[in-house]
Order: C-alpha cells, then structure tokens, then sequence
C-alpha cells in the first residue's frame, strides 16, 4: 500500500527549496531603487574609499616623518647606522608603497616632512625611540586596515607587520649598541 501525504523526505526537500530561495531573494540587492540605481553597498565603498585616500595621505607623511628619524640618528650615532639601514631602505619603500596614486600629469604631492625633532645623546636611548616609533606605526596601521578597501587593508596589514618586526629588531639592536 503506497502512503499518501508529505513524507520526511520531501519535507525536507520543500524545506531546503524555500530556503534557498530566501538566500537568493535576498541576494538580490532590492534597495537599489532608494539609491538611485546605484547597488545598496555602493555609498560604503565610497566611504572606504575616502577613508584610505587619507589614510594613504597620512601613512605618507608618517613614514616621511620616520624615515627623517632614522637618517638623524644614524648621523648622530654612526656605530648604529650599519644595522639602521637595511630598516631606514624598508621604511623607504613602505612609503613608496603607500603614497596616494598621483592623477596622471597631475603636481606631486610630497610635502617635505616637519622636523623630526632632537635625536637623543645616547645611542641606545636613540635607538629605543624608532623602536617606539614602530610600535605606533603599526598600531595605527592595524587600527586603520578596518575601515579602508580590502586592496589597501591587506598593504596595511603587511607593513604593520613588518613595523612590529622593525620594533623587535630595533629593541635588539638598542641591547647590543654601546653607550
């Protein structure tokens, strides 16, 4: 004798159906008409992409600042420059990596960056100061990667990352440098 009725099976099946159809409705991006045409999520790209325009001008001048930073003390303590160098070209080419896209034949908008203020008399002092230095790059990197494009998150990240590395390796070199 066959059943007649809903069986588990095609409870199941119905069950699945409808859900999936819930997905993909909403899926659909119905807001589109309240926003002139435009996807819903459009004004948070937008937004994003406001934020790392400033966040690109900052991190320019910031590592314009520190680059500064490093030169002076390496000038005034020669005995740490050899293991400032291979941090001072890093910092150099973070900065190129994060410097704002220039519109095409448009000015340059380096500015030179403010003084970096006095570098202290003692080497280890000196060098504790980048290390310090580093330690808030990377922080404020790794604040500012959650409100920015996913492309400019993950440049973000990785030059936080190599900031906190520079931080560990300048608090060697600070226990290694002689007074």
């Amino acid at each position: 004798m066959r059943r007649t009725g809903t069986t588990r099976r095609g409870a199941l099946t119905a069950t699945g159906a409808l859900a999936l159809g819930a997905v993909l409705t909403g899926c659909g991006g119905g807001d589109e008409e309240a926003n002139g045409g435009k996807p819903a999520h459009s004004g948070a790209r937008a937004a994003a992409a406001r934020t790392g325009k400033a966040v690109r001008e900052k991190a320019a001048r910031d590592g314009a600042l520190l680059l500064a930073r490093y030169e002076l003390v390496a000038k005034a303590h020669p005995a740490t420059a050899a293991g400032l160098a291979p941090l001072r070209a890093a910092v150099r080419e973070h900065g190129k990596a994060l410097a704002p896209p220039r519109a095409k034949g448009g000015p340059r908008a380096d500015a030179p960056p403010a003084a970096p203020g006095p570098v202290s008399a003692d080497p280890k002092a000196a060098v504790r100061e980048l290390a310090a230095d580093e330690r808030r790059r990377a922080d404020a990197y790794a604040e500012a990667l959650l409100n920015v494009e996913p492309e400019l998150a993950r440049l973000l990240a990785s030059v936080a990352g190599a900031a906190a590395a520079h931080a560990y390796l300048l608090t060697e070199l600070a226990e290694e440098t002689a007074a």
